[in-house]
């Protein structure tokens, strides 16, 4: 009875290690050298924030500037074949550690409250090529699989699936980038 006692005590301690720090939050890559990681990337799957509820497909551009910081620009096509972006810039959220980065957008609500509006865009993967990549927010609530390409190998999906699910999230919810077979003619 005490073996069964003490089982149960030990059992109940591990599940409480954490309760003092709240949720641990997801691992980042060491390093991103933004110098390779700047160009476009196509977005793959998405657990999408609220201005992406009408993508059908996005993509995201990131130019290097001479400051260190990142210019982004991120486009998005509607089913209606229509294009939207918007513009703004990355700058790491601790100097000289390029794997968490702060996002501002140039839009009214960032002009607004420019200290609150600002995304968290944390790198938790990315292939020694620099040719796909899962970002993530720390609440694990957004997740972006990235791509150089608009479609990768069944392989590199299900890595990239299982990666993110490794980390909390839950890619059930997934929204798949649309096929350009099924998006109107240009």
């Amino acid at each position: 009875m005490r073996v069964l006692v003490g089982l149960l005590a030990i059992a109940l301690l591990a599940g409480c290690a954490n309760s003092g720090t709240g949720v641990v939050p997801p691992k980042t890559v060491d390093k991103v050298d933004l110098q390779r990681y700047q160009g476009t990337w196509y977005e793959l799957a998405r657990l999408p924030m609220f201005f992406q509820r009408n993508c059908a497909q996005s993509e995201a551009h990131y130019a290097l500037q001479d400051d260190g910081g990142v210019g982004v620009t991120n486009r998005c096509r509607t089913l209606d074949g229509e294009w939207q972006q918007v513009s703004g810039r990355a700058v790491p959220q601790v100097e000289g550690q390029t794997d968490k980065l702060w996002v501002r957008f140039d839009n009214w609500f960032s002009n607004l409250l420019p200290g609150v509006a600002k995304g968290e865009y944390w790198v938790l993967y990315l292939d020694d090529d620099y040719q796909t990549a899962l970002v993530g927010h720390p609440n694990r609530e957004y997740l972006w699989l990235l791509a150089r390409n608009p479609q990768v190998a069944p392989a590199m999906r299900d890595k990239l699936v299982e990666v993110a699910r490794g980390q909390g999230y839950d890619t059930s919810e997934l929204i798949w980038r649309t096929p350009d077979a099924q998006m109107p003619m240009q």
